[in-house]
């Protein structure tokens, strides 16, 4: 087979694929998203490269960290220089807006239509391009909330007053020793409110946000519903890629639709329920923003 003729297959079979997710979306009774770190790269949300550089450069030169993800794990020696690495990792990946409009298009797929959505994603860009909080599960919690390092209590805080004040103010890769924050209740210092071991916090919010997708879960599990992973790799696959498997394994009118850049490991036992398309997640959001659903492209 020719170069030109193995191209053509390839476009295509995308196209094929394409039309295949769209008619799900729009014909599918239920739709549950669940996303992870691939959907906000797709955004721009990148770790690494110009974006590290342009923020971080001086944590780079003076500390060799490579990346902003690999830097949330180094162990500064003070408060005071671990909060302004944090403060500016916590406003560039939270309170930063998205370069590509990659969440507003999968808003505009899905909105009007009976969906809920899980992520494994800290950044808050489900709602803050539009979707409804009360359709939205961040399970492995937020960027934008402090809590409790101990913790001595089931309580988080919003962070973005203290965030931006210690971003303002600091100074040679450190914050004052007065912003530093800690727990108004038993006066230990404040983290993060990130799943990274047994100390995550699950507030009420937490709470009320895995009762509701549990209960659509429930409502939608034996129908025409369509369980579409984006951007999900294998860090954690038991949260989201694990789960719908079986979902859908139980359920003949089901249909798993995985949309990723990476090669995707996909169960052979779903047979014609998949739909797998490895590409660009902002060009196939864009493709079917478009219409740009035939085989002709």
């Amino acid at each position: 087979m020719s170069l030109k003729n193995q191209t053509k297959q390839s476009t295509d079979d995308y196209y094929k694929k394409l039309e295949q997710l769209y008619q799900r979306i729009e014909e599918a009774e239920a739709i549950v998203i669940g996303a992870g770190a691939g959907l906000s790269t797709a955004a721009g949300f990148n770790y690494k490269g110009r974006r590290f550089e342009e923020n971080f450069a001086d944590f780079a030169q003076k500390y060799g960290i490579k990346d902003i993800y690999t830097g949330g794990f180094y162990k500064f020696p003070t408060l005071e220089e671990y909060w302004a690495w944090w403060s500016r990792s916590i406003y560039v990946n939270r309170y930063q807006k998205a370069q590509k409009p990659v969440y507003e298009q999968l808003l505009e797929l899905v909105e009007g239509k009976n969906y809920f959505v899980i992520t494994t994603n800290v950044d808050h860009l489900f709602q803050n391009s539009g979707f409804k909080k009360e359709r939205l599960y961040y399970m492995q919690g937020d960027f934008g909330l402090f809590q409790c390092s101990k913790p001595c209590s089931q309580i988080t805080y919003d962070n973005e007053e203290i965030v931006l004040k210690m971003l303002k103010e600091q100074k040679d890769m450190r914050i004052a020793s007065e912003l530093i924050p800690y727990c108004p209740l038993c006066g230990a210092p404040m983290t993060l409110n990130l799943r990274t071991d047994r100390t995550f916090v699950q507030d009420e919010g937490w709470y009320r946000a895995k009762n509701r997708y549990d209960q659509f879960i429930h409502n939608y599990k034996d129908g025409d519903i369509l369980f579409w992973e984006i951007g999900v790799g294998d860090n954690t696959p038991m949260i989201i890629k694990y789960s719908f498997w079986q979902l859908v394994g139980n359920n003949p009118q089901a249909t798993y639709a995985c949309v990723n850049l990476q090669d995707a490991f996909l169960p052979d036992f779903l047979d014609e329920q998949k739909i797998y398309i490895k590409g660009d997640i902002a060009r196939v959001a864009e493709d079917l923003i478009k219409g740009s659903v035939t085989t002709n492209g």
